[in-house]
């Protein structure tokens, strides 16, 4: 059935409020996943008005700018309560240990407060805090950072143990024994399964096996890179291009609705026309950080896969021309989002356009803290 004639009364704004708070917890659900107990701060107005766009100035401004949406909102504040929060279970969970001031300074608070306007409340915003810095320290450990024993070999049986991290399998006698203790040594198996399970508290089963479900696709392509540092043999830019669109910030815009305390129906989550747009946001959003961390991941014992670098060994051409394509082609999925957003403006579904809304904020968002983020400085 085509996403302009599903049925959205059942869905409203007020009865998907309504469903969030009054659905049966999913099993997962464990003490110190980071909540704290409190009433919910009241939200923002929300608008479905479509967010400008303008030609944003990045780095250190040599280069073209980039094609993003205005950001919504900036509020250190708020930010700071995040990242307070996230610190402590980043402590209580043994994420980072001996590296806690250096991820303090990443910010990931600030990068939920930038990328959800939608809410004022610092639980929810951790949500979305929690699965990014989980999300990353996975990248960092399993996959990326030589130095922090990323191993190409060892990376598809690891990710293989975040699935039953997030999604915990049957019970299988002394089997489960064996895998419970396995995953509860691994700081960043803990700390996966443990966001899980505070994204358990504000989502409804459906939105938690949906970020589990797209965190696992994320991982196919993780174990494309793999195989390609291991080999030694760097893709085609096309290649790595048909790998970073399921590997990309579409991961962490999942979590819109569930931040905003609102359901997107599956039938429309799904519907190709949205798939489509929101993989364009999320593949633009990744593009800047292979922007920001092109010097980063060149200086790695194994070089990661990253467009610029890509695009200049394949094109013969120097790092300098290589951004310069790189930010024509982050444009040019800006204005293929755009385009997608417009031709989905006729549902008559306020979720939907609110969730287009959230994907222009995620964009502008995470351009925004790209250029603060400590992470992405030196």
């Amino acid at each position: 059935m085509p996403a302009d004639r599903l049925p959205v009364l059942p869905t409203g704004l007020g009865t998907s409020a309504l469903s969030l708070r009054t659905a049966a917890p999913v099993p997962l659900r464990e003490e110190g996943d980071g909540h704290e107990s409190g009433p919910a701060r009241p939200s923002p107005h929300v608008s479905l008005a479509p967010l400008p766009y303008r030609e944003r100035p990045w780095g250190d401004g040599s280069y073209p700018p980039l094609l993003c949406p205005e950001t919504v909102r900036v509020d250190d504040g708020l930010g700071a309560e995040v990242d307070r929060r996230l610190l402590a279970w980043a402590e209580r969970v043994g994420l980072h240990e001996g590296r806690l001031e250096e991820f303090g300074r990443t910010g990931f608070g600030r990068l939920a407060m930038l990328t959800h306007p939608d809410t004022d409340d610092p639980d929810l915003l951790l949500v979305a805090a929690q699965m990014n810095a989980a999300w990353w320290a996975a990248d960092d450990y399993y996959a990326d950072e030589s130095d922090l024993g990323a191993t190409p070999t060892e990376l598809p049986p690891r990710l293989a143990l975040v699935m039953s991290a997030m999604d915990p399998p049957p019970p299988a006698g002394d089997y489960t024994r064996q895998l419970e203790e396995t995953i509860t040594a691994d700081p960043v198996l803990v700390a996966l399964r443990s966001a899980t399970s505070h994204l358990s508290r504000h989502a409804l089963p459906s939105q938690v096996m949906r970020a589990c479900g797209v965190t696992f696709q994320m991982y196919v392509s993780w174990c494309a890179y793999a195989a390609w540092r291991y080999l030694k043999t760097p893709p085609p830019v096309w290649r790595y291009l048909a790998a970073r669109q399921h590997d990309s910030f579409y991961t962490s815009m999942t979590l819109i609705d569930v931040a905003g305390g609102y359901h997107l129906p599956a039938d429309l989550f799904h519907d190709r026309r949205f798939h489509t747009a929101l993989m364009q946001a999320g593949t633009a959003s990744v593009l800047v950080n292979d922007l920001h961390s092109v010097a980063r991941e060149a200086a790695d014992e194994l070089p990661d896969s990253n467009v610029i670098l890509l695009i200049a060994a394949e094109e013969g051409c120097s790092v300098e021309e290589a951004t310069e394509r790189a930010v024509h082609l982050h444009n040019d999925f800006v204005r293929g989002f755009e385009a997608g957003r417009q031709a989905l403006a006729g549902v008559p579904s306020p979720e939907l356009k609110r969730f287009l809304r959230g994907a222009q904020a995620w964009m502008a968002g995470c351009l925004e803290w790209h250029g603060s983020s400590a992470r992405y400085q030196s």
